[in-house]
């Protein structure tokens, strides 16, 4: 039963609401990065190249079991399209994973200003007094 147990805890603690959450946003993010790519990025690569359709570049070999009929697509174009989404999401994914430890890295600085701020310890206060203790006995 511990495994069920841990799995109500781990259902409660929320982990699985928040990834639910980066799941449909990661989705609809893809969508619109696979927009910008298909309608936007790649026809301005295509003017660019001369090509007229990028997506639709491919080579096309005959068939060795039959070569008389059918015919092997490959379709790098595609493929290279694919890359050009992977990359800005991974772009994307690394700006926003900076962003964040650039905000975690100011907050915990913020943090160790003010308790600097706030005055010395308890233990450096009684570190002080017993230093001033043993002072005043010899």
């Amino acid at each position: 039963m511990k495994f069920m147990d841990e799995f109500k805890e781990f259902i409660s603690k929320g982990n699985v609401m928040d990834m639910a959450v980066g799941v449909v946003v990661g989705g609809a993010f893809k969508a619109i990065v696979d927009s910008l790519v298909a309608d936007i990025i790649m026809p301005a690569v295509s003017l660019i190249t001369g090509k007229v359709n990028i997506a639709e570049l491919a080579v096309t070999i005959p068939n060795p079991m039959d070569p008389d009929t059918a015919l092997i697509s490959l379709n790098y174009g595609n493929f290279l399209q694919q890359i050009v989404n992977f990359l800005i999401i991974a772009f994307t994914i690394f700006c926003v994973v900076k962003g964040m430890n650039t905000l975690r890295a100011k907050f915990e600085k913020k943090k160790e200003e003010e308790a600097e701020a706030a005055g010395p310890t308890t233990e450096e206060l009684l570190t002080e007094i017993r230093d001033l203790l043993s002072k005043e006995d010899k």
